[in-house]
């Protein structure tokens, strides 16, 4: 049995991969992390803060904010857990820490857990391949209204794939208000939509002469995400130590 430690259980990804685990034989939520620890009637105890954790963890999956990043880190150094990183808006020393640690435990690090979204990158980057600088590449990202960050951290995840296959070429334009000229060859536009209770839409458009291709990927629900994390867990928690994602959990599932 994996025990995890679910940081940020009483937020909307936390109560969705709760109810999820209970589908699971083989994985448990042991405990959680939350602010308000009293919010939901969790089937496991729910802590404040995670060095006050008592159960046996195996493996972490963090769904909370960059806030609270530098505390789990020492956790898993600490515990010698495995870590599932899905949180987003992370902060470059961030990013730097996580790689840190990933050199001594197992880390599982993804902006998106759909298994949908992974198949979009590799389209996006097939068909950046095919078609070089001869089209205009543009992402447009859809989120809910309480969605913090933007762009989305899959956003930027698509557009540094892409940008890699293009050799890294490629400009990032996130706001085109303040520019008044025409769009060059070499920029991957990124457009930002807030509202309602979009779980999260994601389309890749490459615009050329007097054709457009467009790759798209709709969540209808935040199961997708949740259910993606807990392969995660299961997938990383034997695991070596080193840095891992969906892609290569894809590939072993092959």
């Amino acid at each position: 049995m994996i025990n995890v430690l679910m940081s940020g259980c009483n937020g909307k990804m936390g109560q969705v991969i709760t109810k999820l685990s209970a589908n699971f034989d083989n994985i448990k939520i042991a405990a959680g992390i939350s602010r308000q620890p009293d919010k939901f009637n969790n089937p496991y105890p729910v802590y404040t803060d995670c060095m006050s954790v008592k159960e046996k963890i195996d493996v972490v999956i963090d769904f909370s904010n960059p806030d609270s990043i530098p505390q789990l880190l020492d956790f898993c150094k600490t515990r010698k857990t495995a870590l599932v990183m899905a949180t987003t808006g992370l902060r470059t020393e961030d990013y730097q820490n996580v790689q840190q640690l990933s050199e001594i435990l197992p880390v599982f690090m993804s902006a998106n857990m759909s298994l949908g979204i992974n198949v979009l990158i590799e389209l996006a980057k097939n068909a950046a391949a095919k078609l070089g600088l001869d089209f205009d590449i543009e992402i447009l990202e859809k989120h809910h209204n309480e969605k913090k960050d933007a762009p989305s951290g899959t956003a930027l995840m698509i557009a540094n794939e892409v940008n890699e296959q293009l050799n890294h070429s490629m400009d990032f334009i996130y706001d085109r208000s303040k520019n008044i000229e025409k769009r060059s060859a070499n920029e991957i536009g990124i457009s930002s939509i807030r509202g309602g209770t979009i779980p999260g839409e994601h389309s890749v458009f490459f615009a050329g002469k007097d054709e457009i291709l467009e790759i798209k990927h709709t969540a209808l629900s935040r199961d997708i995400f949740g259910m993606g994390a807990i392969k995660a867990a299961i997938y990383v928690a034997n695991k070596q130590n080193g840095l891992y994602d969906m892609k290569s959990m894809l590939k072993e599932m092959i």
